[in-house]
């Protein structure tokens, strides 16, 4: 009798262990949650090119991090091992601390490892960040 319990009881914590990692998994969360007036700057690295640049103008932080607020993502894939990547952010918050530190690899995927995160409405404003770097490196 004692053996059936511990089996049930071992089914029951193996049970909710592989739901609640199920829902962990599936659940949609927001990659940035921050005001954009409280973000002093946004470095972004592009991978294809190599060069870094520094985003400080207001306007440019506003649509950008407006843009990161509004979209919502879910874990799609392990990143480990994987080499490359398009636009490595980091946003500096108004005390110069790094707020958020990830990779935008598309117009709907976003890597922070160790997951790859999918915008199913691929929203991720991929092509503003990509003119953005292209007009300042023109400067």
């Amino acid at each position: 009798m004692q053996s059936k319990n511990k089996l049930i009881r071992l089914f029951c914590i193996t049970a909710i262990i592989l739901i609640g990692g199920l829902v962990w998994w599936n659940v949609p969360t927001s990659m940035v949650n921050i005001p954009s007036s409280e973000v002093s700057e946004i470095m972004i690295f592009n991978g294809n090119t190599g060069k870094e640049t520094s985003i400080t103008d207001k306007k440019e932080i506003e649509h950008i991090i407006g843009n990161l607020n509004a979209i919502s993502v879910k874990k799609e894939k392990v990143s480990l091992g994987h080499m490359g990547y398009s636009f490595r952010t980091t946003i500096y918050n108004t005390d110069g601390a790094v707020y958020k530190e990830f990779i935008i690899n598309s117009n709907n995927t976003i890597r922070k490892d160790p997951f790859f995160y999918r915008d199913s409405s691929e929203s991720i404003d991929y092509e503003y960040i990509q003119e953005l770097l292209a007009d300042i490196a023109k400067e």
